[in-house]
């Protein structure tokens, strides 16, 4: 069933672009002005593009474009933002409550975006203003789209790695590490920055650990003390863990450091 709806999916592409493309012959066939003469006299006229057409093609193929930046919209939100270790610090921040489907995965998802927006504007306002707005404006080209687009994330991203990660993902693809870091190439950087990520916002669930894991071994002693063995530790730790955590107001303390361990 998923190979086909994959099949279906390419099939309806190739249909849409050979439908996109075959738009300016159409309209050019089907002309007829105000004489009653048909559009067969362009025959006669030298062989070459005509503006239309070529108007025709500029816009599928931004259409295109467009199109599939928005399909893998969510990929790159993934794999090269600060999105990554802001919804694994809020998980793993939801278990150590105890409670692992509170608050839900929707919420969590949606704060990270707001999180990342936030980390991610500068970078955003310059792609803005240098690649989508001319793009859109017919200013720029498909290429030199991508070459605009791509030095604010690749600067974002050089300023999170380390070099040993970035070491490693030359070592894995076995090619020579460059001299300078701006010849980074994305194909390495990329994994080197969501090891990165990895590694730091493990670092910080850590230290947000220790404190619920101190409260539930406080529990468990107490009532292992009091003979009480057949009360479970975490009904009686998780109020008082939520009463601690909204006293000292963690989530704007978590927010506030998660946005801080940005460079």
């Amino acid at each position: 069933m998923r190979r086909t709806g994959v099949i279906r999916l390419l099939a309806g592409w190739m249909l849409a672009l050979a439908c996109l493309a075959a738009l300016p012959a159409l309209a050019a066939t089907a002309g007829v002005d105000a004489k009653g003469t048909t559009s067969s006299a362009l025959s006669s006229l030298p062989s070459r593009v005509l503006p239309g057409e070529a108007q025709g093609v500029s816009d599928a193929v931004r259409a295109i474009v467009l199109l599939t930046l928005l399909s893998l919209g969510p990929a790159l939100v993934i794999s090269m933002t600060a999105f990554i270790r802001i919804v694994i610090v809020l998980a793993m921040l939801r278990h150590a409550f105890g409670m692992p489907e509170t608050p839900p995965t929707p919420v969590l998802v949606s704060l990270g975006l707001f999180m990342t927006a936030f980390v991610m504007m500068p970078a955003a306002e310059v792609i803005n203003h240098d690649a989508v707005q001319p793009f859109l404006d017919r200013q720029i080209g498909v290429r030199e789209f991508v070459d605009r687009s791509t030095p604010p994330l690749k600067t974002f991203m050089l300023k999170q790695v380390r070099e040993d990660d970035v070491k490693l993902m030359y070592e894995l693809s076995h090619k020579p590490v460059p001299e300078d870091k701006n010849d980074v190439g994305l194909f390495q950087l990329i994994p080197a920055f969501m090891l990165n990520e990895l590694r730091v916002a493990f670092q910080i669930g850590f230290v947000i650990l220790l404190p619920f894991l101190l409260i539930d071994l406080v529990i468990s002693s107490v009532l292992l003390a009091l003979g009480m063995l057949m009360v479970p530790p975490a009904t009686i730790a998780l109020p008082l863990k939520i009463l601690m955590f909204v006293l000292i107001d963690g989530w704007s303390l978590v927010l506030r450091g998660l946005l801080g361990s940005f460079r």
